[in-house]
C-alpha cells in the first residue's frame, strides 16, 4: 500500500527540518510528501525546499492566508490545498504536524496495520512532549483517540466521511464518522512520536470558546458537553476552562451555527457517547 503525507506549516522553522530528517529516514518511504506553506514569515520555505532539492518525493507549494491561526480552520484549508497538488495514486493518506519527530519504523508500522484489518479506516500512535528531560504521553485525549497532529486515513474511508471539515472538531468528527460507516480506529501505543510544540501554546481565549464551539456542532447536546468539558478542563489542569467551553457552547447554540454531521449522525454520536461514558463508570466500580 502506498502512502502520501501533506503537512500544513506556518511559521516551523524550528522544527519542520526534523520532522521531514525523520520521514525521509523511513524504512519505508512515502510515495509523495507535500508541505503547504500557508503564509509563513520565517525561513519555513527555504528549509523546506533544501529537502525538495535532495528529495524528489517532497514538494513545496505555497498558500496565501489570513486566516487567524486557530484550531482547526487555518490548518484544514492548508490540508485541502495541499490535497489539490497530489499527483501520485496512493493508498493511504497522512495528514501531519510540522513540529513532529517519528521514529524510523513509524509509517512501516502504519501501513501494515491496513494491510492487515482492512476494516482500519484511520490509525496513528501517540505524542510525547518533553518534560524535565524526559518524553511524557502528551496526555490530552482517551488513548483510542488519534491525535490530530498524526493522522492516516485509508483512502475509502476518507472519501466515504467526505474529507476533513474546516472547523475545530475536524479531529473528533473524522473518528466518529468513521464509526458510524463502521471502520476500525486503530491507536498502537507502542509508537511514541515526539511533539517538539505543545497543543495549544499559541491558543487565546477566543480558541478556547471554539471548543465549546465544536462541541455543539458535534451534535452532543449540553450534557454530553457538561461531561467533555470538565474532562478537557481536568486534563489541562485549569478548571476554569469548564465555563469558557460551556460559553462557547451556548454561543454557538443561540446562533444555530450549523452542525458539521446530519440529524442521524448526530444521534448516533449521542448514543456512542453515552455508551462509552456508562462502559467506563462500570468499569470503575
Amino acid at each position: 500500500m502506498n502512502y502520501c503525507i501533506i503537512i500544513p506549516t506556518f511559521n516551523e522553522e524550528k522544527y519542520i527540518a526534523l520532522t521531514l530528517q525523520s520521514i525521509v529516514e523511513q524504512t519505508v518511504l512515502p510515495t509523495q510528501v507535500i508541505v503547504v506553506n500557508d503564509g509563513s514569515t520565517d525561513s519555513t520555505p527555504e528549509i523546506v525546499q533544501s529537502f525538495v532539492n535532495a528529495y524528489p518525493f517532497i514538494s513545496l507549494v505555497n498558500k496565501t492566508s489570513e486566516a487567524v491561526h486557530l484550531p482547526g480552520s487555518k490548518v484544514i484549508h492548508a490540508f485541502h490545498w495541499g490535497e489539490k497538488h497530489l499527483s501520485t495514486p496512493y493508498d493511504i493518506l497522512v495528514k501531519v504536524d510540522g513540529d513532529l519527530i517519528f521514529p524510523s519504523h513509524y509509517f512501516e508500522t502504519i501501513r501494515n496495520h491496513f494491510v492487515n484489518d482492512n476494516q482500519i479506516g484511520m490509525a496513528g500512535g501517540f505524542c510525547y512532549i518533553e518534560k524535565n528531560n524526559t518524553w511524557v504521553l502528551e496526555n490530552l485525549t482517551d488513548k483510542d483517540h488519534i491525535r490530530g497532529a498524526l493522522k492516516a486515513y485509508r483512502k475509502e474511508a476518507y472519501q466515504q466521511i467526505g474529507g476533513l471539515r474546516a472547523q475545530m472538531g475536524w479531529d473528533t468528527v473524522d473518528e466518529l464518522l468513521c464509526t458510524f460507516y463502521g471502520w476500525k480506529i486503530k491507536t498502537d501505543s507502542s509508537l511514541h512520536v515526539k511533539h517538539l510544540k505543545p497543543t495549544g501554546a499559541s491558543y487565546n481565549k477566543a480558541a478556547r470558546f471554539k471548543q465549546g464551539e465544536a462541541f455543539y456542532c458535534l451534535g452532543y447536546g449540553f450534557w454530553i458537553t457538561l461531561i467533555a468539558s470538565l474532562k478537557l478542563a481536568l486534563r489541562k489542569k485549569k478548571f476554569r476552562l469548564t465555563l469558557d467551553y460551556i460559553r462557547g457552547f451556548w454561543k454557538a447554540k443561540k446562533s444555530q451555527k450549523p452542525l458539521m454531521v446530519t440529524p442521524e449522525q448526530a444521534r448516533f454520536i449521542r448514543a456512542y457517547r453515552w455508551k462509552g461514558m456508562k462502559a467506563k463508570l462500570l468499569s470503575i466500580f
